[in-house]
């Protein structure tokens, strides 16, 4: 399935669907796998968004002010699917919008869409089994969030849970770009290790090339969201172009540091 990495480090790109429309998301995407994406994240808006920092609760107000929903959120995977084959495409949604749909209803529409996985920011492995049986019944892969201060028995119970990969979360508190990388991030990616042969990859606060980077020598994907959502934000009327030139520079600094160690090897 498209969910698997085949290169590494992975670039996992976040946007909130719907800002500033649909039509400008679909072309933000787009670009965004030009330029070297593996694998999407389609944020469903949602008017209580207590997971995210500021930049991305901006951009769910004015797409729930467009009138975005969740059933658009999935056309739009849809369409995407079309342009895209290779690529993974993961639904990135608060639990109250699933359940409005119904989760069977939203399952099935996911699936037949060309969804590859699901992302529930608010719900915790304990309290998902039923999820986790709709989900596996459509053959869609739940991705869940590990943080630092996860103890190792959950995080075991979280990595047996996901499928795809393991979002692991590079420091407690909500979403946004960041000067620095925590250093629980790559802790945090070696305790998963010991506990599951998946895909790892680390995401909250990462913000440019040198970040970027500098995960990648750990982790076998890096998210990047805020400051892709920051980039349509600050961007209007070329947010495609803007991204696009974005995540060229994330994928050449990642090429360059690979070129670097293999010449300190020779």
């Amino acid at each position: 399935m498209p969910l698997s990495f085949y290169k590494k480090p992975a670039l996992v790109v976040y946007v909130t669907c719907g800002d500033p429309d649909l039509a400008t998301t679909r072309a933000v995407v787009l670009a965004a796998i030009e330029a070297g994406a593996d694998v999407i994240e389609l944020g469903v808006p949602f008017s209580d968004p207590v997971a995210d920092g500021p930049v991305i609760q901006r951009a769910s107000e004015r797409a729930l002010k467009r009138g975005t929903s969740l059933a658009q959120v999935l056309t739009l995977a849809a369409e995407l699917r079309q342009h895209a084959q290779s690529t993974g495409l993961v639904v990135f949604s608060y639990l109250n919008p699933i359940l409005r749909m119904g989760m069977e209803k939203f399952c099935t529409v996911a699936r037949h869409a060309g969804v590859d996985g699901v992302l529930v920011t608010d719900l915790p492995v304990e309290e998902a089994e039923e999820y986790l049986r709709v989900m596996q019944a459509h053959d869609l892969a739940p991705v869940f969030l590990a943080a630092p201060t996860s103890p190792d028995e959950r995080l075991k119970r979280i990595a047996e849970a996901s499928r795809g990969f393991v979002y692991a979360v590079s420091r407690t508190g909500v979403t946004g770009a960041r000067q620095q990388v925590a250093a629980d991030a790559q802790k945090l990616v070696r305790r998963l290790r010991r506990v599951t042969k998946l895909p790892v990859a680390v995401g909250f606060g990462i913000s440019n090339a040198e970040q970027f980077a500098e995960v990648g020598k750990f982790a076998d994907a890096v998210v990047v969201g805020s400051a892709i959502v920051e980039t349509i934000e600050k961007n209007r009327g070329r947010e495609a172009a803007a991204v696009g030139e974005f995540v060229r520079k994330l994928t050449a600094a990642t090429l360059a540091s690979m070129n670097e160690s293999h010449t300190d090897r020779d």
